[in-house]
């Protein structure tokens, strides 16, 4: 593919970030063709030492790092401070995630940088924003998903509280703060102006939070966890079969009557209780129970290809080998393969994001640490001597 293909191409981006959320961010704008520096220290990012690593190099690493260019900057001394800065002065865009006022402690926050840089786009991503009394406590995504109210509402009723399986705060600040640099670019085109962009994990859980904030705000009363359920609409939830489980989305009146009409009941159509949404979600346990009485008798298979027949909304609850071996995700291109110089061939994740003029490149792999420091270095005009002296400084 030819670098014009790319919607961002031309465009340079400062990665320094470690972990999840800012590097995320970061790989996203490298997919849609940006060139991402990854900024390391020394000891390099701590996600390169995650399970599975090979020395400095780790599938973790790789999963949020691809198609970066990598450089080590030690930050603590004046050689790497100075080579920041000038790289800074050239960058389209800077992402960092580092606690509030360590970057400002540095000489290297927005406000420094943008005095000489004016179109600057720079991006902080923290646990719980640059402003407010939390702010200069330390982000983590186990943590502010218990202080966004997402424990609270994960898992069974009457459970202990459950972390979302996945990273939710740390992937939701990270695509929360893609969407905002891109309306900055976007804002840049027409001022010429950059701003600073400031988004956080805490926030992040928050806003995601739409359905039970709409219950909060609506009932006054702080929403339960519901399983699989749907606190607005049901039967929406998994569903035991014979032989396990799948989805069931009849998620309005028309959608119930054909699974009624299914499953051999269409008495339950006409029942007080079940006759609209808002009573089939006060009576969804007793509900659940009797579609689970139907569903139980015949295994997944079966009742998948009914529903799915009759154009129900249903599916099975896959496993992730279930879901990589899965024909529509191996076409959809979510499954991708590369070889790694310690690591051998991997294979990756994909991007959702199919666009018919500037596709996303993503099957490539994470740099090494420090692979790219010298080629970056030289292209600042740092001579040969100039680079050995700073890598030795490094140690």
């Amino acid at each position: 593919m030819k670098d014009n293909q790319t919607a961002l191409a031309g465009i340079s981006v400062l990665d320094v970030t470690q972990v999840m959320a800012g590097p995320f961010c970061a790989m996203q704008l490298c997919d849609m063709g940006a060139d991402v520096i990854k900024v390391e220290p020394p000891t390099g990012d701590s996600t390169r030492r995650m399970a599975g690593a090979a020395g400095t190099d780790s599938p973790a690493f790789n999963a949020v790092n691809r198609g970066k260019r990598g450089i080590v900057l030690n930050l603590k001394s004046a050689g790497g401070l100075d080579a920041f800065r000038r790289l800074a002065r050239r960058a389209d865009i800077i992402i960092e995630n580092y606690r509030p006022g360590v970057m400002r402690r540095l000489g290297l926050d927005y406000q420094t940088l943008v005095a000489d840089h004016p179109g600057l786009i720079y991006a902080s991503v923290s646990g719980y924003g640059q402003t407010g009394p939390s702010a200069g406590k330390g982000g983590f995504d186990l943590v502010a998903q218990g202080v966004s109210g997402l424990m609270s509402i994960t898992g069974e009723p009457g459970g202990a509280p459950v972390k979302v399986g996945v990273p939710l705060t740390d992937l939701g600040a990270g695509l929360f703060a893609l969407s905002a640099i891109l309306l900055a670019l976007f804002h840049r085109e027409r001022t010429g102006r950059g701003q600073h962009i400031d988004t956080s994990l805490v926030e992040a859980g928050v806003a995601l939070s739409v359905w039970e904030a709409t219950e909060f705000f609506t009932t006054g009363l702080a929403p339960q966890p519901m399983g699989s359920a749907h606190r607005m609409s049901a039967p929406y939830q998994a569903v035991r079969c014979a032989d396990g489980y799948i989805t069931l989305a009849a998620a309005n009146d028309g959608l119930f009557a054909r699974l009624c009409e299914l499953i051999g009941h269409p008495e339950w159509i006409t029942r007080q209780e079940f006759s609209t949404d808002s009573s089939r979600v006060r009576h969804r346990a007793a509900l659940v129970s009797l579609i689970e009485s139907a569903t139980e008798t015949r295994p997944r298979a079966e009742w998948m290809a009914l529903f799915e027949a009759n154009g129900l909304p249903c599916g099975p609850v896959n496993t992730y080998d279930q879901v990589f071996a899965d024909p529509h995700i191996q076409a959809r291109n979510m499954v991708l393969e590369t070889d790694h110089p310690t690591l051998g061939r991997l294979r990756t994740l994909g991007t959702p994001i199919k666009m018919s003029k500037t596709p996303l490149v993503a099957g490539r792999r994470a740099p090494l640490l420090g692979e790219h420091t010298r080629e970056v270095l030289a292209e600042i005009g740092y001579g040969d001597t100039e680079i050995a002296e700073l890598l030795d400084a490094m140690g």
